[in-house]
């Protein structure tokens, strides 16, 4: 059984990553070697254009995806498990998208996040969006720990 980013993150109510979001994406990201991979279907309510998904979706699913293998990869360079303490938190940075081809907004779509480079709280990622096996968005991410600590005693978020 897969394990995902998503399932610990406790009060998580974010529209794309969100387990607590009942109105959002649901995106479910695990790790595969060294690469963070989220399969997700879009739903018609999600097209652009008809059949094509909606590029504001498509950022907010390479951004959320990227936020969360930016935390595992945190606890993974710490050698801890995703429900240890203290929790981590990303917030974005910076989000470069290049849209390459349409997406389908009817097909099993895959992200595909690797960790480029840490430096402190600032994690430097690329992820690749595909369908059917053809890369149709490629996107480079910041992400920035805005949260270490306990969800009980507020962390530090932001600072």
């Amino acid at each position: 059984m897969k394990e995902y980013f998503q399932d610990h993150m406790p009060e998580n109510v974010c529209f794309g990553c969100g387990i607590h979001n009942p109105d959002g994406l649901h995106i479910k990201s695990y790790w595969d070697g060294e690469e963070a991979v989220c399969n997700w279907e879009s739903q018609e309510k999600f097209h652009g254009w008809a059949n094509l998904l909606n590029g504001g979706i498509i950022a907010t699913i390479i951004d959320c995806h990227c936020m969360c293998t930016a935390m595992a990869h945190s606890y993974k360079l710490e050698g801890r498990s995703l429900d240890s303490e203290p929790e981590y938190r990303y917030a974005t940075g910076t989000l470069n998208i290049k849209y390459l081809k349409p997406t389908p907004n009817d097909k099993l779509l895959q992200l595909r996040a690797t960790v480029i480079e840490v430096k402190g709280k600032k994690t430097v990622l690329e992820c690749g969006l595909y369908s059917e096996g053809v890369k149709t968005v490629e996107a480079q991410a910041i992400a920035i720990r805005v949260f270490d600590g306990s969800q009980h005693d507020g962390g530090n978020l932001f600072k």
